[in-house]
């Protein structure tokens, strides 16, 4: 059971001790988010991430880039390079899952995540910056110590509670996330009229089949507005509570779970909602983590057994240090002093880039840390959580990819080349292969994003052409079907808008017309 610490600095900690238990949880469920993460995103290597695809690394340097960031996918161009990256990075990850060399791993998946994340800024989202964080504050935390490969090889601990300074980031890394999230939703639909939700249902390329039963419902609506935008602004300060401290951390990993299951149901949103589950396991408290092990402890030889197979290989190299006389207890705690300062710094960057972001203390210069920016950039300690913020997005709509064959007739490559129709498709949202084209064709419509259409519109032309049974076209537009979202669910009338057109070379026309 986690220990109550006397006095006022024993108070004062209790929001902040952890359960050794609950960490290895959190490195489990961070592992496997990246594992799932990986599997998505292998399905375009060519397209996102290679320089046949939608964005060349030459172009990602010129327009999607700062001098301060690191990527090992920019340094190559081919698809087959990205592959052997995804393979070792889901290597790496298995191993934090597993718990072997647990602080190699968490540190080698950080720059991984960062590489891969940096490598196409146009398909990320919200839950990217929360995915890097958790892996960011991991490197600092023992969450290896149980429940792992490497625990096998060292002593049980003499206790299961832990403090220091990265599990007070650790917990105020969700808080702001919460406050951040609800301080950037000032607009009225949010804050006065309740309507936020009616027009986040409004967008056809988000919404579930959950989100279209309620939909029809304005009243319940407006309370589910107000209900999510109080969870988010209220919901944290439990975290920080120091009485009754197991019971508050159930109540706001409870809430946390439901609220982000709802979002799941009704809006498409990709892993946003498995990335915020893992990063609320690391607040179980021992009453929770007690009955985990009581329900599993069945298992634990045989995960033990399955441990034992793996080998006890060893780094390719050593490093051998002579010391006069072994590290002292003296010595270990400046390590931990240095190591918490560190920590610290960070946090208090973290919280000051946070408070710039909504814009509580920003002066006119562009806020406190502009002169120290670039030191978010290059650790990626840089994060937004403007999720349907300040207003809902109101400019629905769905792509029509309007291809005219050499022979006059006009496809849909949106629909395996079908006729093309104009009317709106049954289901917007299943025109996305996944979550990360749904991001690309959003950040696609911006007018500060127009450079980046003739390398989508391109990359569609080869593509096609690719398959033989495809009929050789000569020109292709990009059409967005524009519908703008109004209030009391009236329906604007759709407007065509093309948005790049490009067109075979007339060589490759006529070879395609033989």
């Amino acid at each position: 059971m986690m220990n109550e610490h006397p006095g006022f600095w024993g108070v004062l900690k209790r929001p902040f001790v952890l359960d050794l238990r609950a960490l290895a949880l959190l490195r489990m469920a961070t592992a496997v988010v990246i594992l799932v993460d990986l599997a998505i995103r292998s399905t375009d290597l060519e397209a996102h991430y290679a320089n046949l695809g939608v964005l060349p690394v030459p172009a990602l340097m010129e327009h999607a880039w700062t001098p301060y960031q690191f990527s090992l996918h920019a340094a190559t161009g081919l698809w087959q390079g990205e592959a052997v990256l995804f393979l070792l990075a889901a290597g790496v990850a298995g191993a934090l899952l597993l718990g072997y060399h647990t602080r190699l791993a968490t540190v080698a998946s950080w720059v991984l995540l960062v590489s891969l994340q940096n490598r196409n800024t146009l398909i990320g989202q919200g839950g990217d910056d929360l995915l890097r964080m958790l892996l960011f504050w991991g490197i600092f935390l023992p969450w290896g110590r149980v429940w792992s490969r490497d625990a096998r090889d060292r002593p049980a601990p003499a206790r299961l509670d832990y403090f220091s300074a990265a599990t007070v980031a650790y917990v105020v890394q969700l808080a702001l996330l919460y406050w951040c999230t609800a301080l950037l939703k000032n607009g009225a639909e949010w804050t006065r009229d309740g309507t936020a939700l009616y027009y986040a249902f409004s967008l056809d390329q988000l919404l579930l089949p959950g989100g279209r039963l309620l939909y029809p419902h304005p009243d319940l609506l407006r309370f589910l507005t107000f209900g999510a935008y109080f969870t988010e602004l209220l919901l944290p300060f439990a975290l920080f509570v120091p009485v009754g401290v197991r019971w508050w951390r159930l109540l706001v990993v409870s809430v946390l779970f439901g609220f982000h299951l709802t979002i799941s149901l009704t809006l498409y949103v990709g892993l946003f909602f498995l990335i915020n589950w893992a990063s609320i396991i690391g607040l179980l408290p021992p009453m929770a983590l007690d009955w985990l092990a009581r329900r599993f402890s069945s298992q634990a030889p045989r995960v033990r057994r399955w441990q034992g197979r793996l080998p006890a290989w060893q780094l390719p190299w050593r490093l051998h240090l002579e010391r006069s006389r072994p590290p002292t207890a003296a010595g270990q705690r400046h390590v931990r002093v240095v190591r918490d300062t560190f920590v610290a710094v960070v946090l208090a960057y973290v919280c000051f880039w946070n408070l710039d972001d909504v814009a509580v203390i920003r002066p006119a210069t562009g806020g406190l840390l502009a002169p120290v920016r670039w030191l978010g950039y290059l650790f990626r300690i840089d994060q937004h959580w403007g999720m349907f913020a300040p207003v809902v997005f109101k400019d629905d709509g769905w792509y029509i990819l309007e291809g005219t064959t050499t022979s006059g007739k006009v496809l849909d490559l949106n629909r395996d080349g079908a006729p093309v129709r104009y009317a709106k498709p049954a289901a917007v949202v299943a025109l996305f292969r996944n979550d990360r084209w749904r991001k690309y064709s959003e950040n696609y419509l911006f007018v500060d994003n127009a450079w980046m259409r003739p390398y989508y519109c391109n990359y569609l032309l080869r593509i096609w052409h690719e398959n033989p049974a495809h009929a050789p076209l000569r020109h292709l537009s990009v059409v967005y079907m524009k519908e703008v979202s109004l209030p009391d669910y009236r329906v604007s009338e759709p407007t065509r808008e093309v948005l790049c057109d490009c067109e075979l070379p007339a060589q490759s026309q006529a070879s395609g017309a033989e």
